[in-house]
């Protein structure tokens, strides 16, 4: 494979990561396993910084830009074991939120949510006959959270702070390549990981206020991806994939929360996130060889929106996004810069219900709402 392709591909991965903000649901990480096919021992360190703009209005007033800006990072490693096996390992964040509604009259002015993570993974792949290859590994996710909520009023304030969980899941993938026209197609699976949380709640609706220490289950989702990519024309490369992720599956319901919020109108209690649809997400580039040593990509992705009321601590539905990346590569290293401006879904929020009927009183608005993101990816060969 030339040094053109292995450097567009790491074009086209920076492009897929620069801003995850808000895609499909608290996702920042698309997990690639792109570092599988790079050559010899080799290893990069990535950066990215992302500022969305999401704002809107309910029982008319502002909430104000309510999505705060972050910096994240990766730290992958692969190299040769024999000439037909490899390893990796991975370090990335998959999963993250920041949300924090300013002062104001806005009705949940002061709440705030945070949700992290961490993720290692040790991947095998073997090459077999033909273009072929195999790879899978095992995962070890960690994650906690906490939220702060000035609504609803019978909870007022309710405040969540749950414990580091970490839990193991598996990824496994096959790939086709045919380096002669720079081909590849490669599918990975990432299994769902299911984290048990210990927590403490505290409102004044549940034990007078008392912080009581309970439990509860989240699992964070599995997900499919198919990237593809091909030589059109010399020095140009056709990039694309398509990422399902069952994002339905993702559900942060406090015990005691879920208990107070039970009522006649809604007698299976509410959650503090939950998506009612899965999300795919389709993306399509080109890479093209300016200099010897220069080349840039162009890409658009789109991700489809759920419709219906999104949560409060992440009002956005679907977005579109289109990136440019550069890549100087000389030889032993190559530097990655890219830079993605999204266009984020409008979406509507609940404010208040009627606890008798569950009929919707009181709703807001999010719409126009966008995110600028850029990244830096640094990769050295050994």
């Amino acid at each position: 494979m030339t040094r053109f392709t292995t450097t567009t591909t790491a074009l086209a991965a920076l492009l897929a990561t620069t801003t995850i903000a808000s895609a499909g649901g608290v996702e920042r990480s698309a997990q690639s396993m792109g570092i599988l096919f790079e050559e010899g021992a080799y290893a990069e360190l990535s950066f990215s910084y992302a500022d969305p703009d999401v704002s809107g209005t309910g029982v008319g007033q502002d909430s104000g830009d309510i999505a705060e800006s972050y910096v994240d990072f990766a730290l992958r490693y692969r190299d040769d074991i024999t000439d037909d096996l490899s390893y990796a390992i991975i370090f990335d964040r998959p999963i993250g939120a920041d949300v924090a509604y300013g002062s104001g009259t806005y009705p949940l002015a002061g709440s705030e949510g945070n949700i992290s993570s961490e993720a290692l993974t040790v991947a095998l792949r073997y090459e077999l006959d033909q273009g072929f290859s195999i790879y899978g590994g095992l995962r070890a996710v960690s994650a906690d959270g906490n939220v702060y909520l000035t609504a609803p009023a019978a909870l007022e304030p309710y405040e969540m702070d749950a414990n580091g969980s970490t839990e193991l899941g598996y990824m496994l993938g096959a790939a086709y390549e045919r380096p002669e026209i720079a081909l590849r197609v490669a599918l990975t699976y990432h299994s769902a990981t299911n984290h048990t949380f210990e927590a403490t709640e505290s409102s004044p609706a549940i034990a007078g206020g008392a912080a009581l220490g309970t439990s509860f289950e989240t699992t964070i989702p599995q997900s499919l991806t198919l990237e593809a990519q091909s030589g059109i024309a010399e020095g140009t490369l056709l990039f694309g994939s398509v990422r399902w992720v069952d994002w339905s599956e993702f559900d942060i319901t406090p015990t005691n929360y879920n208990a107070a919020t039970t009522t006649a109108g809604n007698p299976s209690g509410s959650s503090l996130v939950d998506y009612e649809n899965d999300v795919y997400t389709y993306s399509l580039g080109i890479g093209r060889q300016l200099t010897d040593e220069l080349s840039g990509a162009i890409s658009v992705t789109h991700e489809t929106s759920n419709g219906g009321y999104s949560g409060n601590l992440g009002p956005t539905d679907g977005r579109t996004a289109i990136g440019l990346a550069l890549s100087y590569n000389p030889g032993t290293f190559e530097i990655t810069g890219g830079v993605q401006y999204s266009w984020l879904g409008d979406a509507e929020t609940v404010l208040a219900a009627d606890p008798t009927t569950g009929a919707v009183l009181a709703s807001s608005s999010f719409e126009d709402n966008s995110a600028i993101g850029v990244g830096i990816r640094i990769g050295y060969s050994f």
